[in-house]
């Protein structure tokens, strides 16, 4: 019943986030305006996707090394299949299975596994906080200028968020082994079972996040956060640039900023919020018209989350895994023991 529930206000609110994208459009023009758009732009924001997922790829796998081997192909392969569950299932369900998908394939712990995910997104905010900063105070012009206070506080509130989740992230990190220990002592009140399991998940999930007790290791991790980002920002431009919505290369930062917050809704696909924080930047801060700031999100939607599902179901299904798989393998109560249908 608490999953039905659960699901029933996913729908609810990706359904008020579409009616929201939705008001006041003009249908008709919003298909002009897709009609028309160019195919050479389109064509390289779908080519950026997939560079991008090849990147993310390879950063998580150098991410993985203090757990085990990984190949990039198993990286790859799922990256993908978790990208194609967010798209299909609701809160995100993707960054859980991903890290079962590859423990299943490469023998690492899934619980160290996620902790790298963690850590992940630690890295995706701080070099999106980064880009949206180097806009606001370097290449923004003076329309966008006028909101330098507002971009201010969104950069130094999430900086701040940032640094005190990598902050934590280290301290959590330093020691597996103590922190183990300590967990450990909770068998004077907890049952010995219970406690015993949080000690081992514990221990795992601090080795996972490795990669922050090596100030050398996090600092290339952080290094190649930048062409990832800077790849999904020319995929953005370049569907800017097919629609003409006057929107530079480095305006397509504030436009990556504004759909890391669409995406964070849990809605499958990011479905609603995706489209409404790009049609708000492009319309607010750039002036772009209605309709084809309309016509653009839907269509770079599309690209960013068409291909991906596509790469990801044929990946799950050579592991046997369907979307009902895919739903059965995001609720494993126990991380070490993700049963494959």
């Amino acid at each position: 019943m608490r999953s039905h529930i659960r699901t029933g206000i996913v729908i609810a609110l990706a359904a008020g986030l579409v009616i929201l994208f939705l008001m006041n459009v003009d249908l008709r023009g919003v298909l002009r305006a897709i009609v028309h758009a160019r195919l050479d732009g389109l064509a390289l924001s779908l080519l950026t996707m997939f560079v991008s997922l090849a990147i993310r790829s390879w950063r998580w796998q150098y991410l993985l090394e203090p757990l085990g081997t990984a190949s990039f192909a198993s990286a790859f392969r799922a990256t993908a299949v978790g990208f194609a569950a967010s798209s299909v299932l609701p809160a995100r369900a993707g960054e859980l299975i991903r890290p079962y998908f590859l423990a299943r394939q490469q023998q690492l712990s899934a619980t160290g596994a996620f902790a790298t995910i963690i850590l992940e997104r630690v890295l995706d905010t701080l070099t999106v906080l980064v880009l949206l900063a180097s806009y606001v105070f370097i290449f923004a012009d003076e329309p966008a200028a006028s909101h330098r206070v507002t971009f201010e506080a969104v950069k130094w509130g999430g900086a701040t968020a940032g640094g005190g989740a990598l902050a934590v992230l280290f301290v959590l990190a330093g020691n597996p082994s103590r922190l183990a220990a300590s967990l450990a002592r909770l068998e004077r009140v907890l049952p010995s079972a219970l406690a015993g399991l949080l000690a081992r998940v514990a221990e795992k999930f601090a080795v996972g996040l490795g990669a922050v007790r090596r100030p050398g290791r996090l600092a290339l991790a952080l290094a190649l956060s930048f062409p990832l980002w800077l790849t999904v920002a020319l995929g953005v431009w370049a569907v800017a640039v097919a629609f003409d919505l006057g929107i530079s290369f480095t305006g397509s930062f504030l436009i990556v900023a504004m759909l890391a917050i669409g995406v964070a809704l849990p809605t499958p696909g990011a479905v609603g919020g995706f489209h409404a924080m790009f049609r708000l930047g492009a319309t607010t801060f750039f002036a772009a018209p209605d309709d084809a700031a309309v016509g653009a999100a839907i269509v770079l939607h599309a690209l960013t989350v068409g291909p991906m599902l596509l790469l990801g179901l044929f990946f799950a299904a050579q592991g046997g895994l369907n979307v009902a798989g895919l739903r059965r393998l995001a609720d494993q109560p126990e991380p070490e023991s993700p049963a494959l249908p």
